[in-house]
């Protein structure tokens, strides 16, 4: 039987053959050209083998034990006093930068983390912060997916600093607002992306971030995580209206305490998710002028210290003005409370800007 030989792997194949059986290529015809650069690097992530090497992961980086500080071993246990490491969905932080940091943890009562967080700030304190916190719901499929991975776009499409606008203050702020908002877009785009479509109950999530640059603070939230402002020795101020059906009750002039403790506490009434009713943050912006903190939180923390000064008692009690330390703090005070709801919390510690000084000329030596 005669034969012929593929142009692009040099088989021998049968004359009629359409296909060679060895390479897959089309036969008749010119060798396939060899993939340009673009193109692997486009097909790497499906096909990573087929053109080079995949890289080696990264080493793990070592656990430490949440009870004694000692090193968690492979089998989730700490080798020091025993205890068993919650996984890191269930407990994780955050300290991008000394002046920054935050806790999202799993509750006591919850059986899994649907809180999630992203921090990003510069090295330079009080320069510039990003503070993300999505509250996944908890009667939806796979919203502790959708939490985190809203999170991490939102704190990506605002990875770069607020536009200045036109030079006035109108202009500032319709940049800023577009931001923000196109911000909780792809975080809802975030969401909807882990979400099979075909669920019928897809992931969803309540959303709050907040922007720290210099002294211009602006924020933005969907549902009921909250934005504080609690300046030292001085009353704080929740800077968030929650989209809630305890909202619309203290609006009617029901009081905060009973409409945060009756049935409908924690209903929303806007969130992230593929049956969202719409994606339109609330904003709000504020200049700040004295020493404190930003805190952005979900309401497992809220639940147990709603009005800024209940919260602004509990930083106090902390006694730390290192951001790490006192998120670790709030976060074991709501589980000291009995940890209902998963907790987090971000904070950005903000320093007013030394007043520039200028120098006096040095009076005149006479011999």
């Amino acid at each position: 039987m005669s034969t012929t030989t593929c142009p692009a792997c040099g088989t021998a194949v049968p004359p009629e053959a359409r296909f060679c059986e060895s390479c897959g290529a089309a036969l008749g015809g010119a060798a396939p050209a060899a993939p340009t650069a673009a193109e692997i690097d486009e097909l790497a992530p499906i096909s990573a083998p087929t053109y080079r090497t995949p890289a080696a992961p990264p080493p793990t980086p070592v656990r430490t034990c949440l009870t004694c500080q000692g090193p968690v071993g492979e089998d989730g246990y700490c080798e020091v006093c025993g205890a068993k490491a919650p996984s890191e969905r269930d407990h994780f932080r955050e300290d991008p930068a000394p002046w920054v940091a935050g806790v999202c943890d799993r509750g006591i009562r919850h059986h899994r983390n649907e809180d999630a967080m992203a921090l990003l700030a510069s090295a330079t304190p009080g320069e510039r912060a990003v503070l993300v916190v999505l509250d996944g719901v908890s009667n939806s499929i796979d919203s502790d997916v959708g939490s985190l991975a809203g999170a991490r776009a939102a704190r990506e499409a605002l990875r770069t600093p607020l536009p200045r606008g036109m030079g006035t203050p109108e202009g500032r702020s319709a940049a800023v607002t577009k931001v923000l908002t196109d911000a909780a877009v792809a975080a809802n785009e975030a969401v909807i992306e882990t979400t099979d479509p075909a669920s019928s109950n897809p992931a969803s999530a309540t959303y709050a971030v907040a922007v720290l640059e210099g002294s211009a603070l602006a924020h933005a939230n969907i549902g009921d995580s909250r934005v504080y402002w609690l300046p030292d020795g001085a009353p704080g101020r929740q800077l968030s209206v929650d989209d809630s059906a305890a909202q619309m009750q203290i609006e009617a002039g029901m009081s905060r305490e009973e409409a945060e403790s009756g049935p409908q506490a924690h209903a929303i009434t806007r969130w992230l998710g593929r049956d969202a009713p719409e994606i339109e943050p609330r904003l709000g912006a504020l200049e700040l002028d004295a020493p404190g903190w930003v805190v952005v939180c979900s309401d497992g923390l809220w639940n147990y210290a709603s009005t800024p000064e209940a919260l602004a008692a509990q930083v106090t009690a902390a006694g730390t003005v290192v951001p790490s330390e006192l998120a670790l703090a709030l976060v074991a005070f709501a589980n000291a409370q009995g940890g209902q709801d998963n907790i987090t919390v971000a904070l950005a510690r903000f320093e007013p800007a030394a007043p520039a000084t200028t120098p006096t000329p040095q009076e005149e030596s006479h011999g």
